[in-house]
C-alpha cells in the first residue's frame, strides 16, 4: 500500500493532542488495539467500503466498536471514515505508535525464535539490539517459528538481523551455489 502522506498528518495531530492531554502512552495502547480490531477482521474494513451504508451509520458503526477508546481515537477514527480514508485507519495507527516510540527513545522488535523467549533472555536481546539501533530501549513481540532451526531472527523497523540457523543454511548454499 502506498503511503499518501495523510497518516502522517493525521497521526501528527492525534499525538499533539495526546501530549497537550498527558494521554500519549493511553492513546498508544488504544491505538494498538485498533490496529489489531482492523487485523484481524476484515469484514470491517468491507463494511467501512460499502457505498450502500452512509457516513452517518459508519460513524455510529465505529463509536459502538470503539466504545471504550478515548474521544480523540474514537473522532480521530470517525474523522478517517467520513473523509473516506478507512484505508488508512491501521496506517494512522503505525504513524502514532512510531511517534510515541520515538518520544520515548524505543523501538518496536519483532524477535523470531524456536521457542518462547524467557523475561532474561528478553532483556538480554533488548540490551543488545537497542545499542545497535540508537534506542534506549525496545518493546518486543516475540515471535515462535520452528522452521529457524535455532538461533534468533530480529526485525527492528526496516533492518533485520538473521542470526537464525536456518539463515546461516541459506547464505552458505548460497555462497556455495555462486561460487
Amino acid at each position: 500500500m502506498s503511503k499518501s502522506g495523510a497518516e502522517k498528518r493525521y497521526a501528527i495531530a492525534l499525538f499533539e493532542l495526546a501530549k497537550e492531554q498527558h494521554q500519549v502512552a493511553e492513546i498508544e495502547e488504544e491505538l494498538r488495539v485498533v490496529k489489531q480490531v482492523f487485523s484481524e477482521n476484515k469484514e470491517l474494513q468491507t463494511i467501512l467500503k460499502s457505498p450502500k451504508l452512509s457516513i452517518a451509520n459508519k460513524q455510529a458503526l465505529i463509536q459502538s466498536a470503539f466504545a471504550k477508546a478515548s474521544a480523540p481515537v474514537v473522532n480521530t477514527l470517525k474523522l478517517l471514515v467520513q473523509r473516506h480514508r478507512n484505508d488508512e485507519i491501521t496506517s494512522v495507527c503505525n504513524e502514532y505508535i512510531e511517534l510515541a516510540n520515538e518520544e520515548r527513545g524505543t523501538a518496536d522488535a519483532f524477535v523470531h525464535s524456536i521457542r518462547p523467549l524467557s523475561p532474561i533472555e528478553e532483556t538480554a536481546v533488548i540490551s543488545a539490539f537497542s545499542r545497535k539501533v540508537g534506542k534506549q530501549t525496545l518493546n518486543i513481540e516475540n515471535i515462535v517459528d520452528p522452521d529457524l532451526l535455532g538461533g534468533l531472527k530480529v526485525r527492528i523497523g526496516n533492518r533485520i538481523f538473521d542470526g537464525s540457523l536456518r539463515g546461516k543454511l541459506n547464505r552458505l548454499e548460497k555462497q556455495l551455489t555462486t561460487n
